[in-house]
């Protein structure tokens, strides 16, 4: 058995998708993962690092690592109507972003990069574990707060109010799926192996897709506080067509987000060649 250090996290997307590969559930191809769970912000630090072989990363993060990393082809998460929340205690206007305080949950999250495409002047933000944002924004202890994964479901439950889905933002822009986050694999390894882990994840996605209640007891030992229904909500919502395999418009999408990013001055310029194949 060759052995891989896997980062994803603890989310009810990541947990279904990765089950079948780290439970040798499906044809691993001799590999064994050791996996390295942590928060998006914590994983994406960890690829800037260069400490993992394979891990989940946004994708505002993974211009970052591109010198040290690849894209592959399955396991992202992109998708319609499915981005990030702005939300507030209050009614608070698009054009006053600019003067309000603004919580995010991470400075290298894909979250903040649509945020800083959309509103490039809003710079008094304040990053966030994503589980505390609503939180915060309760107590008064920030004015807004952009907000991701399960929060979605949760937050007018709170008395909390949208102030825009950066998601809708993005496709009236492009019309393109919004790219959230991928599985990134390190230029070190070399191809066939990258490849291999390629094939491996792609049967994973393919098998949770097949067998979906397979994955429970490993995405319940990570969402404990989350009922049944809200899991497979946000499984429904982040795992579709384009974790199973990017395609020409996931990779469309992709390239659209970060040339945008680079025209607006938010990204630097990178490397051509971002994906596997």
């Amino acid at each position: 058995m060759q052995k891989i250090t896997l980062g994803f996290s603890t989310c009810p997307n990541d947990t279904f998708i990765f089950d079948a590969m780290v439970h040798h559930k499906i044809d691993t191809e001799n590999l064994d993962f050791e996996v390295v769970l942590g928060d998006v912000e914590e994983l994406n630090n960890k690829a800037l690092n260069n400490e993992l072989d394979v891990t989940k990363i946004s994708y505002h993060a993974f211009s970052k690592i591109a010198d040290n990393y690849l894209l592959l082809d399955s396991g992202s998460a992109l998708g319609y109507k499915n981005g990030p929340l702005l939300i507030s205690k209050r009614k608070i206007y698009p054009d006053e972003l600019h003067d309000v305080k603004i919580a995010i949950p991470g400075l290298n999250t894909t979250a903040n990069l649509l945020f800083s495409i959309a509103f490039p002047d809003a710079k008094n933000k304040k990053e966030y574990l994503f589980s505390d944002i609503e939180e915060a924004v309760l107590s008064n202890e920030i004015d807004a707060g952009l907000i991701i994964h399960e929060n979605r479901f949760t937050y007018e439950q709170k008395g909390l109010k949208k102030i825009i889905d950066l998601g809708e933002y993005w496709e009236q822009e492009t019309g393109l799926p919004i790219p959230l986050g991928g599985i990134a694999v390190n230029r070190n390894l070399d191809q066939e192996l990258q490849l291999k882990i390629n094939r491996v994840l792609k049967r994973s996605v393919e098998f949770a897709f097949e067998n979906p209640k397979s994955a429970y007891p490993y995405i319940k030992e990570y969402a404990q506080e989350m009922e049944e229904e809200v899991m497979y909500k946000h499984i429904e919502l982040y795992v579709n067509d384009f974790t199973k395999d990017l395609g020409k418009d996931g990779r469309e999408a992709i390239k659209v987000l970060y040339e945008k990013a680079i025209s607006l001055g938010v990204l630097p310029k990178m490397k051509n060649d971002l994906f596997l194949t």
